[in-house]
């Protein structure tokens, strides 16, 4: 397999000035799927114009360890089509080369971290074989579990003063902040989050809630009186286990415990794992505000809202007026996806979140279910199965695609691995059950666990589900009335719903 590496992931892998763990995390994997590191003649042009020539002899001396590709495919008239109308500059067009030899079949996968060249990727129909780091991490951890040689130990609070500030990780803290030691050592009674492997911090996150008189005079434009929730240090290595939408969960699951109207963010964009985050967190609704100092400012609305269209943007808020579908899900798979809605007969050490598919919020579910009328922004909540008095209903979740158009058995799971629990072998046997009734997949947002559990003996005494026999094999839809019965007994927090 061939992995063509872009300009920038070469330059921040080879520059002795740069240290970025994700980028080491990238090539540790690329080696251990034995792909061959390709680069293309342009990345070579392109790294011979940096203006510091001591960069240029350490990345140059270094280039015998990749594949340069001998010959350059031409020009394919797609590609053509989609430069002349997109691409703006010398760096645009050398960008459409790099998709050019992806799309030509000279190369099997491309990693980069230019959102440009993904969106044209998708525009070529070539966005499966177009990665960023994360995503390609994520693909080799599903593909090869059998690599993993760790475990990602579960998120935990601790304080600051039992968090070793000489580890590697704050490096880069202490470039960006000076002061950065001092100011940490003064926090060390308060709360952050992390985890960890071999004593070595993975991720770290320090949220602080700001009351509606907080001095903003040093953020320009000046923010309006509100309470909010400050993202006050926030930093996850890539490892292509999903931790940075962990993280996020726990930031909205702060904002609505909190009762927050505004999250933001301050954040260079100085370096690669930098802009890797203000892509997560643009995925999910947050908007370049203005700036503080010389760092950007980000912010997420947090105001209820629900946006049916892209329910990434507004999670997590759901509304009482979408479709609403019961649908089971199996004791033996229920606390792997949904791991915060472990039930209290189970162990938590049976489910520590080491998979990206337990990380994640977004979800996949598959199912062959003959009710298949779902759309995004719909809901689904999910019913454990197991017996009259064992079942319970344990979680919302919200619809954000549902993909009937599957080509083969190769693509169900390829679409399916990263996010689901069934390895490769259990979504093969999946796909084969039946010709005639082929499943479908439904990605959703892992969205709030209920506080009590009703089971199906309640559910039948409240008119939920009619008797024994009727209790959902599939997507079941419910009413609206049904919906707020549920709502109401399940003790969920009414700050989460929009009407």
């Amino acid at each position: 397999m061939k992995a063509l590496l872009d300009t920038n992931i070469i330059i921040h892998r080879e520059a002795n000035t740069v240290v970025n763990k994700d980028i080491g995390s990238l090539f540790k994997w690329l080696d251990k799927g034995k792909y061959e590191k390709c680069v293309h003649p342009i990345t070579i042009e392109e790294i011979k114009k940096n203006p510091n020539p001591k960069t240029v002899e350490t990345i140059l001396a270094k280039i015998d360890s990749y594949i340069l590709l001998k010959t350059v495919a031409p020009i394919l008239p797609e590609v053509a089509e989609i430069s002349d109308h997109y691409d703006k500059g010398k760096n645009d067009v050398n960008d459409s080369a790099l998709l050019n030899e992806v799309l030509s079949d000279r190369v099997d996968i491309l990693i980069t971290e230019d959102k440009r060249m993904h969106f044209k990727a998708r525009l070529l129909n070539v966005s499966d074989k177009v990665f960023n780091i994360d995503s390609f991490l994520e693909k080799v951890v599903s593909e090869h579990p059998e690599l993993i040689d760790y475990r990602v130990l579960q998120v935990r609070k601790k304080h600051f003063g039992e968090i070793d500030v000489k580890d590697s990780f704050f490096d880069s803290f202490r470039e960006d902040y000076p002061g950065f030691e001092k100011w940490f050592n003064r926090k060390a009674d308060e709360i952050a989050y992390i985890t960890e492997k071999d004593d070595k911090i993975l991720s770290f996150l320090y949220l602080k809630t700001e009351d509606r008189d907080e001095n903003y005079s040093d953020v320009s434009p000046v923010f309006l009186p509100k309470k909010r929730l400050k993202i006050g240090t926030f930093k996850v290595v890539s490892n292509g286990l999903r931790l940075g939408e962990r993280f996020l969960k726990i930031i909205f699951d702060n904002a609505i415990i909190n009762r927050v109207d505004e999250i933001y963010v301050t954040i260079f964009e100085k370096r690669m794992d930098q802009a890797r985050l203000i892509n997560l967190l643009e995925d999910w609704g947050f908007m370049k505000y203005g700036k503080k100092g010389e760092e950007l400012v980000y912010v997420r609305d947090f105001t209820p809202n629900y946006d049916t269209e892209n329910p990434k943007l507004t999670f997590p808020y759901f509304s009482k007026n979408a479709n609403v579908f019961l649908n089971p899900i199996y004791p033996e798979y229920h606390t792997n996806l949904l791991p915060d809605s472990i039930l209290k007969t189970e162990s938590p050490e049976n489910f520590i979140e080491s998979q990206p598919h337990r990380n994640a919020i977004s979800k996949v579910y598959i199912s062959r279910s003959w009710e298949r009328n779902l759309k995004c922004g719909d809901i689904i909540i999910f019913y454990r199965t197991g017996g009259y008095h064992k079942s319970v209903i344990s979680t919302i979740g919200i619809v954000d695609d549902v993909i009937f158009d599957i080509e083969d058995e190769a693509d169900f799971i390829r679409k399916c691995r990263k996010r689901s629990v069934f390895k490769d072998l259990e979504l093969s046997e999946y796909w084969n059950y039946s010709e005639s009734n082929r499943p479908f997949i439904v990605n959703f947002l892992y969205t709030y666990s209920f506080p009590r559990r009703i089971n199906l003996a309640k559910m039948i005494e409240l008119g939920i589900i009619k008797d024994i026999e009727s209790a959902p094999r599939g997507f079941q839809k419910i009413t609206k009335q049904q919906f707020e019965t549920i709502l109401k007994e399940t003790g969920t927090d009414e700050s989460i719903i929009v009407d």
